[in-house]
């Protein structure tokens, strides 16, 4: 492990004033950073260049004078001038840090990438040496952190000497504080404006038992891609004290979870189903029952052909509570992959969304009729029967010409496509790559881009 050169800490700026030497861009960025606090801004500069007209912050167009860090926390100089070395020598003579700005060698302290959830604050900071990089790991932090989080942090504050009184036990406390800062429903009625009534009923709630409640969280993992997950399925997965997933869902998404989380298997690939959907059900349950906080992982989004109503009808008989949070469904991902528009103005007025295993002459005839119409069909689960389906489409009324679309592993680095006529596809059997297929069937398809699509006419191999 390496050493740091600075020490990282939060300095109290309240009652005092923050003084910027300069009135360029530089400076302007400074004064962002600076109008977070409540300490009184002073910019100073004989030329005065950038607008810093939407900010709280006194102008002070002249040269520089020692009295003006009087009552200064902080002094950023941010120009190249007389003034900024006499303001350097005056803060270095009363002991004040100073910051110049890209200039490492004469800075007391660096500026950090802030996270602005006040009072909540995280700061990130490289020493100068990769301010990018700064960047980019607050654009992680921001992403797990709910954007209500400073203001339930207040209430938490507020409500400490209550706490206090109802919860006499330590770890009881710290259950209580963990459930506040990461309930949904509190966050709900912070948003309303009821977020202190919400914070009063579950510190109740706390104070009337010990046992520690659990919860389900069916998530949808997306169709693969660990950047296709919600905000909000990565800030729960960082709370689940165990992760239980599906087979499809990628390891890089079950491993964006907490580190010391229980990661639970209960993946069904085709023929080899590791858990029946009951024992499923059952494990969810008593997981929660544990007064464990669970996320249920599903490829995709849960409420599509995740098996999410058998796993909700459990909860509610067991008296369970969940929340359901969304995923990137397979067909929306191998649409975006493909910039296939499955609604289209005069062509497509609606989408489609059905699994090909199972389907029935009815079905099949539905779809045809449907297809026929203009509305887009997106078939899941069909890539092993795609031929025999297309051949019952077109035996049910769809026109063979129908544009089709084939996206395998759709959202993914290794996606592939195919694509064709339902005629074409219903004359071959096709070697398709592994994983699982979405196949589009309408006119809006033919709207989509697929030049680098392998083409189904001519085709005539055995499915993988």
């Amino acid at each position: 492990m390496g050493y740091l050169n600075t020490f990282p800490l939060s300095y109290k700026v309240q009652g005092l004033r923050i003084v910027i030497v300069g009135g360029s861009e530089e400076a302007l960025n400074k004064t962002r950073l600076a109008t977070k606090t409540t300490a009184q801004v002073v910019i100073i500069s004989r030329h005065i260049e950038a607008d810093f007209s939407t900010f709280a912050v006194e102008i002070v167009e002249r040269g520089f004078v020692p009295s003006d860090l009087d009552s200064t926390a902080l002094v950023f100089v941010a120009e190249e001038s007389a003034d900024a070395d006499l303001a350097k020598a005056e803060a270095r003579a009363r002991n004040i840090p100073l910051n110049v700005v890209d200039v490492p060698a004469e800075c007391d302290f660096y500026t950090p990438s802030i996270v602005d959830r006040a009072p909540l604050t995280v700061a990130i900071s490289t020493e100068g040496d990769a301010p990018v990089l700064a960047r980019l790991v607050r654009a992680r932090i921001e992403a797990m952190l709910s954007p209500r989080i400073g203001k339930i942090a207040s209430l938490a504050g507020g409500l400490r000497h209550k706490v206090e009184s109802l919860i006499h036990d330590g770890a009881a406390r710290r259950r209580y504080y963990e459930a506040l800062v990461t309930s949904p429903a509190v966050e709900a009625a912070e948003a309303l404006g009821q977020g202190a009534e919400a914070a009063e009923a579950l510190l109740a709630q706390h104070a009337s038992t010990t046992q520690a409640s659990g919860v389900v969280w069916l998530i949808g993992a997306g169709p693969g891609s660990e950047d296709l997950l919600t905000l909000r399925a990565q800030r729960l997965l960082q709370e689940a004290d165990v992760i239980v997933h599906d087979q499809l869902v990628p390891d890089a998404v079950v491993q964006m979870g907490r580190r010391d989380a229980e990661q639970i298997s209960v993946g069904k690939a085709k023929g080899h189903h590791s858990f029946s959907q009951a024992q499923i059900n059952t494990l969810i349950v008593r997981l929660a029952n544990e007064g464990k906080k669970v996320a249920r992982l599903k490829s995709g989004d849960p409420m599509v052909f995740g098996r999410a109503g058998e796993e909700i009808a459990a909860l509610r008989k067991a008296g369970v509570p969940y929340q359901i949070v969304p995923g990137v469904s397979a067909a929306l991902a191998a649409a975006a992959d493909t910039a296939t528009p499955v609604t289209l103005r005069k062509v497509s007025s609606g989408f489609i969304m059905a699994t090909a295993h199972g389907a029935d002459d009815s079905d099949l005839t539905h779809w045809a009729a449907l297809a026929q119409s203009g509305l887009t069909l997106a078939l899941y689960m069909g890539k092993s029967i795609a031929s025999d389906v297309a051949a019952r489409l077109i035996a049910h009324g769809a026109a063979p010409s129908l544009p089709v679309g084939i996206v395998v592993n759709a959202g993914r680095a290794d996606k592939s496509t195919y694509s064709g006529t339902l005629a074409a596809l219903a004359a071959n059997t096709i070697a398709f790559s592994d994983g699982p297929a979405i196949i589009f069937v309408g006119e809006a398809v033919e709207a989509g881009d697929w030049a680098n699509a392998a083409q189904l006419a001519g085709m005539s191999f055995k499915v993988a």
